[in-house]
């Protein structure tokens, strides 16, 4: 088996042992942790049988997730503790943030996500540092600040939601609820996608390219926030009262991070396409993995986007139905969404029934951004329907 092979065979295991038997005690440290707080949340928070759904679904989810890929025990046990200093600093009283160092300057939810703005472009530019310089621990920094702003931003989403509630228990609601907000998931949601596919194929040199998408959000969340003021909590609208977006939301943006994902990979394909053909001698050629590689990790990415996008439109469907009394209604939004679904249903249609690869399918996934983007944030600029109150 070559390296490419290994790469893309993570989970190879060894016939002859049950993948129990080669759990080890922090595999349980962790399931046991993780099992023990759902049982605090439980008895310590009123829950109806859609949060205990919720809660008895994601638990036994990010065990396995722990499980499969050790690097998000860190990252969640590094949130929640962030987290939860957060909330001691605050007892009980939103008005000590502005008193308290820590708070104003660290661990308020703007201060953190602000905080998660400059690491992503800090590690954008290290990870394009890195790859002009060959250097493998500059390479290694901008991952290391990539899991700095992922700490920080997903730790200023918690606090955020625990604010809501400071401000006014009646505007209390999980921080996925407007554009400000879910562009925070989507910088969180394609950075930790693209963390676990680099130590996958240990493939660092592509992290500028992704990271790139992440830094024009960003920069769209500093203009959002500044210019429209879009980082004050407010109440939420009647038609997003419903539970259905605890769900439907998070499982929409794994679906767009990772279209994004396969955007930035294959630009970074045709890339090392267009320098392969003026000799070996070029960098790109030489600095970017191989093509295989990177026309097997947009798959992979797509794959997995098409997964939970056709997931979050089935829930969507049914958050309709509540909200609007039907599964389905031509609005602008659910057309669009629609002609994402369709877009990427035909991209993977070919893939698997006429092999097709290469030059073709990368451009393909790059158009497929563009589509995407204009269902997520153009049709809320320029279109108007029962989703209206997503406007800019």
């Amino acid at each position: 088996m070559n390296s490419f092979d290994k790469a893309t065979s993570p989970l190879s295991f060894e016939p002859s042992r049950h993948w129990l038997q080669r759990l080890g005690w922090l595999d349980w440290l962790w399931a046991a942790l993780l099992l023990c707080g759902a049982a605090v949340w439980f008895y310590r928070q009123p829950l109806d049988s859609f949060e205990l759904a919720i809660l008895a679904g994601t638990t036994p989810a990010l065990i396995g997730l722990g499980w499969f890929w050790k690097s998000i025990r860190t990252y969640t046990l590094a949130v929640i503790s962030l987290s939860l200093l957060a909330l001691f600093l605050y007892s009980g009283q939103h008005e000590v943030a502005e008193a308290n160092f820590f708070l104003k300057y660290l661990l308020s939810s703007q201060s953190a996500i602000m905080w998660m703005s400059t690491l992503f472009v800090m590690a954008t530019l290290t990870y394009f540092l890195g790859l002009f310089t060959n250097s493998e621990i500059t390479l290694k920094t901008a991952s290391y600040l990539t899991w700095a702003a992922l700490i920080m931003g997903l730790t200023g989403l918690m606090v955020r939601w625990y604010e809501s509630y400071l401000i006014d228990p009646s505007f209390g609601h999980i921080p996925v609820s407007n554009l400000y907000e879910v562009f925070i998931l989507f910088c969180i949601l394609t950075g930790l996608l693209y963390l676990y596919y680099e130590q996958e194929y240990q493939q660092p040199s592509l992290g500028g390219f992704v990271l790139l998408v992440i830094s024009a959000a960003v920069g769209f969340l500093l203009w959002y926030s500044f210019e429209r003021g879009a980082h004050k909590i407010l109440p939420l609208v009647p038609a997003l009262q419903s539970y259905w977006m605890k769900i439907h939301v998070p499982a929409n943006f794994i679906g767009y991070g990772s279209f994004a994902l396969a955007a930035m990979v294959s630009i970074a394909y045709l890339i090392k396409q267009e320098a392969s053909l003026h000799g070996s001698g070029n960098f790109f050629a030489r600095a970017l993995p191989s093509l295989d590689l990177m026309d097997e990790l947009t798959y992979k990415a797509i794959a997995l986007g098409f997964a939970f996008f056709t997931v979050a439109t089935i829930l969507g469907a049914m958050w309709a139905a509540e909200a609007w009394g039907g599964y389905w209604s031509w609005d602008p939004k659910e057309t669009w969404a629609l002609i994402v679904w369709l877009n990427y249903a035909a991209w993977l249609h070919f893939r698997f029934s006429k092999g097709w690869r290469g030059t073709a399918m990368a451009w393909w996934a790059i158009l497929g951004l563009f589509i995407t983007l204009f269902a997520f944030l153009g049709v809320n600029m320029f279109l108007s329907g029962l989703h209206s109150y997503g406007q800019l």
